[in-house]
């Protein structure tokens, strides 16, 4: 009986395969917001340029309320000196550093005065949920050393664009849209009063969950790439080419970024001879150990710092 019995066929409706191509069309209404395009680069520079140093820190932060914080910082360690030679010269310096923290979900009030009489301000006010307000500053005892700088950074649905003014007749502005779901594309334009200079320049950064591919050309000679591969939600390794055709100068690096369950290690090494690794354990909970090393074979330099932030 099971032989006399035909085959059952299951039929495809014709618009069946015309709605899933028409699903996998880009709706070119609806793109995501690109990042700023001050910010194109963070992924590779996370993972190549950490804030290395050498010598002792120690970071202290307390917090008075869930919004104000108060913060020290020491460090104990050499400092490089310009020198004519092409040997390296370091003295023995020592700093201490005092701050107050204001974070509010729609302002954030940041500020540091140094034993050397450095005092560095930021603030980032959002005053609507599309424009933000940034403001940097730093004020020393030597002459033409103090600057300033205002940010204006509106987001819209699918573009950012921001405008800067600092001392010394310093404007520029730049726009940066998303194209397609994962390729940004934009520009920037600066002009500086002072020194009586201008430029102009393109960048583009295509995305995935994978990776991220960036590129960037500007008048002033430089043309920067950089690449980010996403082994894993743990493994990153970074790549990244600098090449400035007026002063045919050329670094190359790449890097890696491995975050484990109490650490995360970064490391780099560069066409120079530069290599750089940098630790940073949870010993415990507010915590933290950090490692810094650098060797540079073509100085025949080295720098070897560690620290603790508590809090």
């Amino acid at each position: 009986m099971a032989g006399l019995v035909p085959p059952v066929t299951t039929t495809i409706p014709a618009d069946a395969s015309k709605t899933k191509k028409a699903d996998e069309k880009t709706d070119y209404m609806n793109l995501p917001c690109p990042i700023p395009f001050e910010e194109i680069h963070r992924e590779a520079l996370m993972s190549l340029k950490p804030e290395t140093f050498e010598g002792l820190r120690f970071d202290f932060t307390k917090g008075l309320n869930q919004k104000f914080s108060l913060s020290h910082s020491v460090s104990m360690g050499p400092t490089e000196i310009p020198s004519q030679s092409a040997e390296t010269i370091k003295i023995p310096t020592s700093h201490y550093e005092f701050g107050a923290n204001y974070i509010d979900p729609n302002l954030m009030l940041i500020g540091r005065v140094l034993t050397d009489g450095r005092l560095n301000a930021r603030v980032k006010w959002d005053l609507t949920d599309n424009l933000t307000v940034k403001a940097n500053a730093q004020l020393t005892n030597e002459p033409h050393m103090s600057h300033g700088m205002f940010n204006f950074d509106y987001k819209g649905k699918d573009y950012r664009s921001q405008f800067q003014i600092g001392n010394g007749a310093l404007f520029g502005a730049s726009y940066f849209q998303s194209v397609t779901p994962h390729l940004s594309l934009g520009g920037e334009v600066f002009w500086a009063g002072q020194h009586r200079k201008s430029g102009i320049g393109y960048a583009g950064r295509f995305e995935t969950d994978k990776m991220v591919a960036t590129g960037q050309v500007a008048s002033t000679g430089m043309v920067a790439l950089s690449y980010v591969q996403k082994v894993s939600e743990k493994v990153s390794l970074a790549s990244d080419f600098m090449y400035n055709y007026m002063s045919k100068d050329v670094t190359a690096s790449v890097g890696y970024d491995y975050i484990l369950r109490q650490c995360r290690l970064r490391g780099k090494i560069d066409s120079n001879g530069c290599t750089t690794a940098f630790l940073e354990e949870r010993l415990n909970m507010g915590l933290n150990f950090i490692l810094s090393a650098e060797i540079d074979h073509k100085k025949k330099d080295y720098k070897f710092g560690f620290g603790l932030t508590v809090g």
